[in-house]
């Protein structure tokens, strides 16, 4: 089958040899990772609900969840949540259905997808309370009757695409990118909390690299109950600050590291990053679904991005979410399996309608490194990319067992 894959040789200066490297990660408690987390769930949760009942997933789109920050009053020792904050699940699903016997059959939209999310609110959170702390809404419709069709035709044969749209995956991984993304794992790590339960889930981490200078600068939302004075809350800070340190030198063998936690604290007016769950969403900032990680867990603004929420989409013909996905798992493949490449980028562009298996164009760049047969590495290359466009269909169980990153 033809796939118009095309493999190309680029030459520009890797990552890791340029001056200035930025890369960002939004931890499990920042209201954007909350309303992606809100999106996928819910979408999780629905298919499960369909294939259950019906065999195979219907048609729905979750990806447009908007979170709205409620009002704290975090003080040493304690404090109180005064507005709840406001979670709305928007989108498209399948809501009726016509039964065997001619009878029209009602699916209870809004009973899983506000279930789904108090759940993960529950399993996530030590502080955040889904019944008190927040109110979870919905507004879910019937999608339109042409993406629908095009959904249901797909489901007789193979899978047609949702959208006309482009995934972006790239590997390695640059040691900065590597640092920021367990940065926050370890600070939200259950061994880091037993030893420091203060440090509440909304963690946000900042990497800046000039040439092999790192600045690591990190937002951690301190639990205002469990921190009794202005001391404890430098202590903890200072405790979190070396045990980072210590991670990150080991990853970051041969560079200078600063690490920074909380920079806008003056201690000496009072003023410090002071929380009642553990978010910043109790209070002045607000989520919505796409606006955080991309399918990497990471936001790279110097390396090629899609600006499609993977979130809440469909695990079975949305591209947004498909593409992205398999361009970072054959991104992986490659550097894994194809020897003398240094770098290489994989672009995944569809046509709404037609097979997601036959992509408009499938594109591989690489970096060689010296000594490399180009020859060689554009057959494996192109091999590679074709046996994963082969078995495309196998990510949505990837997908519904959470085995996969998509934020």
């Amino acid at each position: 089958m033809a796939r118009n894959i095309h493999v190309e040789m680029v030459n520009w200066t890797p990552i890791e040899n340029q001056v200035v490297e930025l890369v960002e990660r939004k931890g499990l408690g920042h209201p954007d990772y909350i309303a992606d987390s809100a999106s996928e769930v819910s979408s999780v949760a629905l298919s499960k609900y369909y294939i259950d009942k019906y065999g195979v997933i219907l048609h729905h789109n979750l990806d447009k969840v908007l979170l709205v920050g409620g009002q704290a009053n975090p003080v040493f020792g304690g404090g109180e949540v005064l507005h709840p904050i406001y979670i709305i699940i928007s989108g498209r699903a399948t809501e009726f259905l016509l039964g065997d016997e001619g009878n029209v059959e009602r699916i209870p939209i809004g009973t899983i997808v506000v279930n789904a999310v108090k759940d993960w609110i529950r399993r996530n959170f030590r502080f955040l309370d889904p019944e008190s702390h927040v109110i979870i809404d919905y507004m879910i419709r019937s999608g339109s009757a042409d993406l629908v069709g095009i959904y249901q035709l797909g489901a007789r044969t193979k899978p047609l695409a949702n959208d006309t749209s482009f995934g972006v995956g790239f590997a390695p991984l640059s040691t900065l990118e590597r640092l920021v993304l367990e940065t926050e794992r370890f600070l939200n790590s259950r061994k880091l909390k037993e030893k420091l339960p203060e440090i509440g889930e909304d963690v946000k981490v900042m990497g800046l690299r000039v040439n092999n200078k790192i600045k690591i600068t990190i937002a951690a939302a301190m639990i205002s109950g469990l921190v009794p004075d202005m001391d404890h809350y430098l202590s903890v800070k200072e405790d979190a600050l070396n045990l980072v340190h210590d991670m990150a030198t080991k990853i970051a063998t041969n560079h200078d590291i600063e690490i920074y936690m909380n920079t806008a604290d003056r201690p000496d007016k009072g003023i410090a990053y002071l929380t009642v769950t553990g978010t910043s969403a109790e209070h002045g900032d607000d989520g919505m679904t796409g606006r955080g990680n991309r399918a990497n867990g990471l936001i790279t603004p110097l390396r090629p991005m899609s600006l499609e929420a993977t979130a809440g989409k469909n695990p079975v013909s949305h591209v947004g979410k498909i593409y992205n996905v398999l361009a970072s798992k054959i991104s992986q493949r490659i550097i894994n399996e194809v020897p003398k490449i240094l770098e290489v980028y994989v672009e995944l562009l569809s046509q709404i309608g037609k097979p997601i298996d036959e992509p408009l164009a499938a594109v591989a760049k690489f970096l060689p490194d010296k000594g490399a047969d180009i020859n060689v590495i554009r057959s494996d290359v192109e091999s590679i990319i074709n046996d994963e466009l082969e078995r495309i269909s196998e990510i949505t169980d990837t997908i519904l067992k959470s085995e996969i990153m998509l934020f």
